[in-house]
């Protein structure tokens, strides 16, 4: 691999991006008429035990969320939205007691992460179509029995991963819960907590361009109820992922396609000496198509010419909520051998490294003794996997559970092995993953966002491999772009707003000073 010069990376000096179009304005108020009152304080919610040192701008978040309003989180890739959602959810919890807490995500990967369930399972409201009648949507609520009670119950809501819901949806969303639960405000009263970044993957809308349609409206932002949705909307600018400084930055600039050409040509370069990576197993080689990813686990399994243990997923649930637990990541079956390149898909040990994302090879099998029971359905062998980790720990892996929750309720489980091979993976399944080392073919990528989800899954440029690089593929559209700036301007006023205010109140201490 060809070393690059850290110093030139580091220097490149972003151009700042420009337009005379104006988004609307973002609702950086600090009050909301639907607001509601609550004497419960970040202080009074935050875990006792917990050892988390939270930036400023999420300290904020926790202490409006605790206030009872309404937020949109969002920011790049490794600024922490999803340890931030998670202590979210606890505090929900308290405020309105887990009865009254629902917790989504546009994908099913997103909603096992967070123990929730998918949006369109919540709603209850089916496939959406563009002609469709709000009105229609609502009748098809008042059919389902269980989404009539969930609307009703429902207090706070979560939804997380936005950028892969659409303004069709979130429109027809806030419609079906004013209609559901009988009052006429925004939401119906809901408190909502919405978390994503819309320059990461788009939603997928029918008859159009992937995402690059100019005409009419895709996402969530551009709804007409998008701003009255919010007390606050914060983009977290602080990133924990990435180490290195030069990577950060060239990150942030194909994130909102304002690239350095110096930084463009670094990827160009760092092609030259990535060859020899299709012959490492420890790094995880990332492709557009699911069709790739299973063509090369498949192939690198084989090669093995070891036997094959064959591992079951076991569900259990109710009705279709058992049908949703194949959108998780963990796959109905895995094969698995000695010497097979896997990753874990749950924490098991955040302490030691063990964390979703965690890549090792399988070493060999153990005799469950005493695990018969636990393997039933899952393994006719009758043996657990024994991983020798990156980080050097060996650990035998036995079956793990995900649950989806409605509410309180566990209403369907997976039991399942907690790994996947990971010589390839895709870059939608990726998403939202920290991986110490990436292979990738980036003059593949279609869409926008996909180059940048891509190369922000790593910590540091050391473990960025590429065997090919096309400075076109990189995609961003500009709806996107002015709402972000959209939202750093609403930002600049609020902070000039309060300079103003210090120095109004510095000036009248000043005079009572001297008039002392």
């Amino acid at each position: 691999m060809k070393v690059f010069n850290f110093k030139a990376v580091a220097a490149a000096a972003y151009r700042t991006f420009s337009s005379k179009r104006v988004a609307k304005p973002s609702a950086w108020a600090l009050t909301n008429p639907k607001t509601k009152n609550t004497n419960t304080t970040v202080e009074q919610c935050r875990t006792p035990m917990s050892k988390i040192e939270w930036s400023e701008e999420q300290k904020q978040v926790l202490s409006s969320v605790s206030e009872g309003k309404s937020v949109f989180i969002t920011g790049s890739a490794g600024t922490g939205k999803t340890l931030l959602l998670e202590e979210i959810i606890k505090f929900l919890n308290r405020l309105h007691t887990p009865y009254g807490v629902y917790v989504t995500a546009s994908t099913g990967v997103a909603a096992c992460a967070l123990k929730g369930q998918t949006l369109h399972s919540f709603a209850g409201i089916g496939i959406i179509f563009s002609d469709d009648d709000p009105q229609l949507l609502v009748e098809r609520v008042l059919s389902n029995q269980g989404a009539c009670r969930r609307w009703r119950k429902v207090e706070a809501l979560v939804i997380d991963e936005i950028s892969m819901v659409s303004a069709k949806l979130f429109e027809s969303l806030e419609f079906v819960a004013r209609e559901m639960r009988g009052v006429d405000e925004t939401w119906g009263g809901i408190q909502l907590v919405v978390s994503g970044d819309f320059f990461q993957l788009p939603p997928v809308v029918s008859n159009k361009d992937y995402c690059c349609s100019s005409q009419g409206v895709m996402y969530a932002f551009e709804a007409e109820c998008w701003n009255r949705s919010f007390d606050l909307q914060v983009e977290l600018t602080r990133v924990f992922r990435q180490s290195d400084y030069g990577l950060t930055r060239l990150l942030e600039g194909i994130r909102r396609g304002e690239s350095d050409p110096q930084d463009l040509e670094f990827l160009e370069n760092l092609c030259l000496g990535s060859s020899e990576c299709d012959h490492d197993p420890s790094i995880v080689q990332l492709f557009p198509l699911n069709k790739d990813v299973e063509r090369v686990n498949d192939e690198r399994l084989r090669s093995l010419q070891k036997d094959v243990v064959v591992y079951r997923a076991v569900d259990s649930g109710k009705g279709h909520w058992k049908g949703n637990l194949r959108y998780g990541i963990v796959p109905d079956e895995i094969s698995l051998c000695e010497g097979a390149r896997v990753m874990l898909v749950k924490n098991l040990d955040t302490e030691h490294g063990l964390v979703n994302g965690a890549t090792g090879v399988v070493v060999g099998f153990s005799w469950s003794l005493g695990e018969e029971e636990h393997l039933s359905g899952i393994c006719n062998d009758k043996v657990l996997p024994v991983v020798k980790f990156d980080g050097g720990k060996f650990l035998t892996i036995k079956p793990a559970k995900w649950h989806l929750m409605d509410g309180p309720e566990v209403v369907a489980c997976r039991k399942q092995i907690p790994l996947i091979l990971a010589w390839a993976m895709s870059i939608h399944k990726c998403q939202g993953m920290t991986l110490e080392r990436v292979h990738t073919d980036l003059s593949r990528a279609f869409g926008c966002g996909m180059v940048y989800v891509a190369l922000s899954r790593v910590r540091s440029l050391e473990g960025l491999h590429l065997s090919a690089f096309n400075r076109s593929k990189i995609k961003v559209d500009q709806r996107v772009s002015r709402f972000y700036r959209s939202l750093a301007s609403e930002k600049s006023k609020e902070v000039m707003v309060v300079d103003r205010r210090r120095e109004k109140v510095a000036t009248e201490v000043a005079v009572v000073s001297q008039e002392k």
